[in-house]
């Protein structure tokens, strides 16, 4: 090790301890062990240019162990990105670009949002896949990147990272370097107190190459031999094992579980700053040469990204389904590719919604993804465009497996790697397995397509366990999801063109069973989020439906016609959509001059919200024909019209 290679890790332990200090908050100690693996990531291996942050054909970079932030916004500050001592001195403040845990889309030069342990390793599969797409579809020219990550016994310990390695094994997916801080310590005390895994072995078994370094955490030229000797394995993803001190060179904190968090004090850090050599009366301390060599870090890669801009604007292949790829839209008229039915028709929408993917596929080139083991079921199975395997890098449909979380954490990394659209599909009832990730999609604004099938009681025989009944006020309560319940096929294939405009994440929830196409059904009004489906002169109450009960309401709506009642009835796919609309246009659907009632097969909880009365279900389902469980359960024309006419007695 050079010295200036030294003092720069003694001052990125200087950083790693000073943040939290001057905060009263975070945590230092795998910061502090990770500073000599992070800083031969970032001067010596990866390529990236500090002036391009997202430059396509970038090595990526992801703690996914994020609680150790404050060593990567260490590393962002020295090599240019952008953050200056001022921002680290506000760490964990309000309004300053280094939060607690990394956000991505917040600071320049974070790929992923992380924190809850686990996601990170999902993202990185996910990423993988995405480049491994783009090179094969696109030329070695221009995708041609690793993905770094570093991760803990936490990130191991959760389930999502079993998931995710499992699939990543399987895939044969080479351009991943996941290094493992094996430092034996845990918050609650000793790793082994919990944890006797033998996360080598248990690599191995899914089907990585493990580098295993031992006892070289400080150690730059033998970390970064064992990196390189990974990223020189191209058909398995690699594991790089290092073994750590937490806290380390702090005299008293280090390989203690204190060091987890906020531990090391005012005294502490000026005895550890003066057995590193650097001032111990001076915070964020970083001397002009190791901040120049730095900066050189941070631009060397800039001729890279000018010759990348160089081939790209030479390439010869298909340049509009690139660049459709690459900004997440379709090529030009791609909307105009998706289905219509015919009213009196009855389509699941999940069919409907399976057409107008396949429909969009050749026009948007981006879409990719697959099913959790339920490809067919939920409308995922994407014909002719190949399956993303070890012999066929340029598939699109990918199998998942029986992997719900891990399959959401990765769709993340290949939305936020950019190239891709990703679609995932399983039951609506499922979603609970997802949730982290589906929480993290929309914390990250990732551009992430959630299919959600099978979406009521309606379900029918396989009972109660796979019936939903409160996850669509669960997903509703995700602040950045918008979650769209279309009435029908029509509304569907809206819903699509809806999910490819906008930004952020989606979430689509379908029918199993058949549902009429009904007359005045729009794309527009999806949209809108809301809107009247029939508005006739002299109403007296408002019907308010979503998904299969929108069928419901128009049928209660002639029933009532016909006791010389008019209803009206609005269909309501997206609460997110309809909330960013002015109080006025909101007033003009809803028509607050008269009673309404909201019809939807599952719990009421938020519609009082919109109406004044809800015929739901505020219980779990049955067991039995799925015809015969709604119409147990009151969904049907005739316990509509009761509720309207309590609604419209002189009493109310």
């Amino acid at each position: 090790m050079t010295d200036i290679d030294q003092r720069a890790v003694n001052m990125i332990r200087g950083i790693a301890m000073d943040g939290p200090n001057a905060a009263r908050s975070g945590h230092q100690g795998t910061a502090m062990a990770l500073a000599p693996l992070a800083h031969v990531l970032f001067t010596r291996v990866m390529t990236y240019d500090a002036e391009a942050p997202t430059w396509p054909d970038r090595d990526r970079f992801l703690l996914s162990g994020g609680h150790a932030s404050i060593l990567q916004y260490a590393l962002l500050y020295m090599a240019g990105f952008g953050l200056t001592l001022d921002d680290l001195r506000e760490f964990r403040q309000w309004g300053s670009p280094t939060p607690g845990h990394p956000e991505v889309g917040h600071t320049a030069g974070v790929e992923a949002t992380t924190g809850p342990l686990g996601q990170g390793i999902g993202n990185i599969v996910g990423m993988a896949i995405a480049e491994e797409q783009l090179r094969s579809r696109f030329g070695a020219d221009l995708f041609d990147h690793h993905v770094f990550a570093t991760c803990g016994d936490g990130d191991l310990s959760e389930g999502v990272s079993h998931e995710a390695a499992s699939l990543a094994g399987h895939l044969g997916l080479g351009r991943i370097v996941l290094c493992y801080d094996d430092n034996h310590i845990t918050i609650d005390g000793p790793t082994e107190i919990a944890l006797t895994d033998n996360a080598p072995e248990r690599f191995r078994a899914y089907g990585w190459h493990v580098e295993e370094l031992g006892e070289v955490g400080d150690d730059l030229d033998a970390l970064e031999a064992g990196v390189r000797r990974a990223m020189a394995v191209t058909d398995k993803p690699s594991l790089v094992v290092v073994r750590t001190h937490i806290g380390t060179p702090s005299p008293d904190s280090h390989d203690t579980p204190a060091a987890h968090g906020y531990s090391i004090f005012d005294d502490e850090i000026a005895a550890t700053k003066t057995a590193m050599g650097i001032p111990a009366d001076q915070t964020f301390y970083v001397d002009d040469e190791v901040l120049e060599m730095y900066r050189r870090a941070g631009t060397r890669g800039r001729a890279a990204r000018e010759a990348w801009e160089a081939r790209l604007e030479s390439f010869s292949g298909d340049r509009a389904a690139l660049d459709a790829c690459l900004n997440a839209t379709g090529v030009e008229g791609w909307a105009d590719t998706l289905p219509t039915w015919t009213p009196g028709e009855s389509v699941a929408t999940r069919k409907a919604s399976n057409a107008a993917l396949q429909a969009l596929l050749p026009v948007v080139p981006g879409l990719t993804g697959g099913g959790a083991d339920l490809t067919g079921n939920t409308g995922t199975t994407m014909k002719d465009v190949g399956t993303f395997s070890p012999a066929d890098r340029s598939g699109r449909q990918i199998y998942f497996g029986v992997r719900e979380h891990g399959m959401g954490a990765i769709a993340n990394g290949m939305a936020l790697h950019g190239g891709a659209i990703p679609v995932i599909g399983t039951f609506l009832v499922f979603s609970d397995y997802m949730r982290g990730a589906v929480r993290v999609a929309a914390l990250s604004n990732a551009h992430t397509i959630f299919v959600w099938s099978h979406d009521s009681v309606g379900v029918g025989e396989d009972g109660p366990t796979h019936q939903p009944v409160e996850q669509l006020a669960a997903l509703r309560a995700i602040p950045n999801l918008r979650v769209i319940r279309p009435a029908d096929a029509n509304e569907t294939a809206a819903a699509w063109r809806l999910m490819i405009e906008a930004s952020g994440p989606s979430a689509l929830i379908l029918t199993r069973q058949g549902v009429p196409v009904l007359e005045g059904t729009s794309a527009a009004g999806v949209a809108d989020g809301a809107y009247a489906v029939s508005d006739p002169d002299g109403a007296s109450v408002t019907l308010v439906g979503t998904g299969s009960e929108v069928s419901l309401c128009v049928a209660a709506a002639k029933k009532l016609a016909d006791s010389g009642i008019i209803a009206r009835v609005v269909s309501f796919p997206c609460w997110e959509q309809f909330e960013e609309k002015s109080s006025e246009q909101q007033a003009a659907v809803l028509r607050p001059d008269l009673p309404s009632l909201a019809v939807e097969a599952g719990v009421s909880m938020g519609w009082h919200r919109w109406v004044d009365d809800v015929v739901s279900i505020d219980r779990f389902g049955a067991s039995a024909p799925g015809a015969r469980v709604m119409d147990e359960l009151g969904m049907n024309a005739d316990h509509i019209i009761d509720h309207v006419m309590q609604l419209l007695a002189p009493s109310n």
